[in-house]
């Protein structure tokens, strides 16, 4: 609608059943794989008192996010089951399921970001020991994500949509407005894909680095090999699923900022489109379990080895050729 004057609401079942349920099915059935296997993480962490570290706070709070990101897509996915033409032309019952899944999602990459970051401070700070990540820091930094990402999600429910307005109105998300989902993308966009490609780049830098200093001391390097490859490997599947989740909603907003089309010129592709991206975003849910809880413990435990076994023996080297 995006204020064109000749665009109508006035439409009544304009989705077919079939489609709804071929739609809706496999949204409500990722959503609730994503909730338990977020359910299992949270658990499992709290069962093992696994919170007394640092990065161990942010998988939890991470798994936290997922969580409820899943829930509000549950939530949406059955409103769209039992009356779809209200994700069309929106109402006022989809204003807080939207506004919890966008405040959900804001979460999570906020807590991808700073997984990153403490990463490559715990790789960084065997060689700079002035700052540590400590407990504390981790529970400020999870709080003022979760205060953000309330703030921005729930400007909606302050009165910033376009419920009672036509103007300006998104026609993929009514009744969100177009300017608050730009506001909202645009700048976390660039927070989620260029912050967390800066931290891990820099990671594996600073493997090749000391490597070539341990190489140049005459001691193994293989160790070290297999770091930086588990390193490269897991930074590629990070990056490469918060791509593939986010890019393809980022580009829908862009269409939705620069449309000019009625809500009924642009069905159905456009909104299977959109259930899609909806669905993306539940699978990198999905994927943050594996990754960060698997991945990068194994990749922690490494990472530690390699603390313990070396850094003392490049600082002796360093010294010796000073």
């Amino acid at each position: 609608m995006n204020g064109l004057p000749n665009c109508s609401a006035n439409y009544t079942n304009i989705w077919n059943h079939s489609l709804v349920l071929a739609l809706g099915i496999p949204q409500l059935t990722i959503n609730v794989a994503s909730v338990l296997f977020n359910c299992t993480v949270i658990f499992m962490r709290l069962v093992t008192k696994d919170l007394h570290k640092p990065i161990s706070i942010l998988f939890c709070n991470l798994a936290v996010s997922d969580l409820f990101t899943s829930f509000s897509g549950f939530w949406i996915s059955a409103l769209f089951i039992t009356n779809p033409d209200i994700t069309i032309f929106g109402s006022k019952d989809m204003l807080a399921p939207y506004a919890l899944y966008t405040t959900s999602i804001l979460s999570t990459i906020y807590n991808l970001v700073s997984i990153g970051v403490e990463r490559y401070l715990a790789v960084a700070k065997s060689m700079r020991t002035r700052f540590r990540v400590a407990r504390n820091h981790s529970i400020a930094v999870v709080f003022i994500n979760w205060v953000l990402a309330f703030f921005l999600g729930c400007l909606p429910l302050m009165g910033w949509n376009c419920l009672h307005k036509e103007e300006k109105v998104s026609v993929l998300y009514s009744p969100f407005c177009v300017d608050y989902l730009i506001f909202i993308s645009i700048p976390n966009v660039v927070v989620a894909f260029i912050i967390p490609l800066f931290t891990y780049l820099r990671i594996i830098i600073i493997l090749r680095r000391r490597k070539l200093r341990m190489k140049a001391c005459g001691q193994a390097t293989g160790t070290y090999k297999s770091a930086e490859t588990q390193v490269a490997r897991t930074s590629i599947f990070i990056w490469l699923l918060a791509l593939i989740s986010y890019a393809p909603f980022f580009a829908g907003v862009i269409f939705d900022a620069t449309n000019q089309r009625c809500h009924i010129d642009l069905y159905p592709g456009v909104y299977i489109f959109r259930n899609c991206t909806a669905v993306l975003i539940t699978i990198n849910c999905l994927g943050n379990p594996l990754i960060y809880t698997l991945k990068l413990k194994t990749l922690g435990a490494k990472l530690k080895a390699l603390k313990c076994l070396s850094v003392g023996r490049v600082r002796a080297c360093a010294i010796e050729h000073i």
